[in-house]
């Protein structure tokens, strides 16, 4: 979930008479309640434009009709949520992040690895994936020798995301070719193949990434800490105390020296800033203590 966009225009076959402030105001709380997305007014022909196909296709006939399965159905209201993100997001983003993560993650990782200990990554907000393969094309190296090395032992990274299709494209870990441009030409060459205009991650690489869909809002399964995270343009669209709540949980479940990566445009506050110190451009260290 890398962006909310806007729209204006009228969706074919729904009328806007049949949405109105009422049903905007209970759609925004809804997700705010659910996921923490905050919804200004300025959204409201977004909302419109995203769930009057889902209107149409439950057979809703309403927003208001529409409001009550979101409320009632769990299910349906994923959807609604997942409708209403869309997955903006390019390879190699932020390519500091990725500089950094070859300096500094990737050196000790290798170290643990060989002496037989976990190295555990997460992308929270994966999104359609293109962050997910820089960050396990970085990590393994452009010597496929030593990559393959790493990706025998014991070394995974978890993709989250809440909307299922963002997710589905991720593990597809297909692209139009020019997408990878970005990267590293060294790192395409180790991790990737192309093929009739696409290109498609290398399976050693596919292999070492867990695709769940998560909730950050909500209860987190993963009991084991992280060497790093990586959670980009998702906190844009959370108010500052559920941002501040969910820098503290992401504080918590590092590995004591592991490194928070957060979007250019964020920043860490709140109690978090007692463990976590900036080392870099949006980039936070967890205390050795």
């Amino acid at each position: 979930m890398n962006a909310m966009a806007t729209a204006t225009e009228q969706v074919p076959g729904v009328s806007p008479d049949i949405y109105g402030d009422a049903d905007f105001a209970a759609i925004a709380k809804i997700v705010y309640d659910a996921v923490g997305i905050v919804l200004s007014q300025r959204k409201s022909m977004l909302v419109y434009s995203r769930l009057a196909p889902l209107v149409r296709e439950t057979g809703a006939i309403s927003f208001a009709r529409y409001v009550e399965m979101m409320r009632a159905d769990s299910t349906e209201m994923g959807r609604a949520v997942a409708a209403l993100t869309t997955n903006h997001t390019f390879f190699y983003r932020e390519a500091h992040h990725f500089e950094h993560l070859a300096e500094h993650v990737r050196p000790h990782a290798i170290e643990c690895l060989r002496a037989g200990q976990p190295v555990r990554l997460w992308s929270a907000g994966c999104s359609s994936g293109e962050e997910v393969w820089s960050i396990v094309m970085t990590m393994l190296g452009s010597d496929r020798s030593a990559g393959l090395d790493m990706a025998r032992r014991d070394f995974v990274l978890l993709a989250s995301d809440i909307a299922p299709h963002a997710l589905a494209k991720a593990e597809a870990a297909t692209y139009a070719a020019g997408d990878l441009d970005p990267v590293p030409t060294a790192l395409r060459s180790a991790w990737s193949a192309s093929s009739g205009g696409q290109v498609r991650i290398a399976d050693a690489a596919r292999a070492l990434v867990r695709f769940r869909t998560l909730n950050l809002q909500g209860e987190w399964p993963m009991k084991g800490r992280f060497d790093a995270i990586f959670c980009r343009n998702v906190m844009i669209y959370f108010d500052n105390e559920t941002k501040e709540r969910l820098v503290a949980r992401y504080a918590q479940a590092l590995q004591p020296g592991g490194f928070l990566y957060i979007g250019h445009s964020e920043r860490v506050t709140g109690p978090a800033t007692q463990v976590l110190r900036l080392v870099g451009p949006t980039i936070y260290q967890r205390s050795a203590a």
